[in-house]
């Protein structure tokens, strides 16, 4: 994983010194990118295939949620 995996994180600021850090608490090279939906929090259902990106495990995107596609089934709505 490299820190440009992290752009559009909410705590990607924190790999560009913000506050004096080093980079983010939440960064590990060794971590390897998950599939999840970018769903925008006032979307409602069906979600599309092409919302999902690969993205670290830990990121976070202000007005949006990061769901496991486990989650959504193949209509594009939320499993029981």
């Amino acid at each position: 994983m490299k820190k440009e995996d992290c752009y559009g994180c909410y705590n990607d600021d924190y790999n560009r010194g913000l506050g004096g850090a080093k980079e983010c608490w939440s960064f590990a090279k060794d971590q390897k990118l998950v599939e999840k939906y970018l769903i925008p929090v006032d979307m409602r259902p069906p979600y599309s295939k092409d919302m999902i990106k690969k993205v670290p495990p830990c990121y976070k995107k202000q007005k949006f949620v990061c769901v496991d596609p486990k989650a959504i089934k193949k209509d594009g709505y939320w499993k029981n």
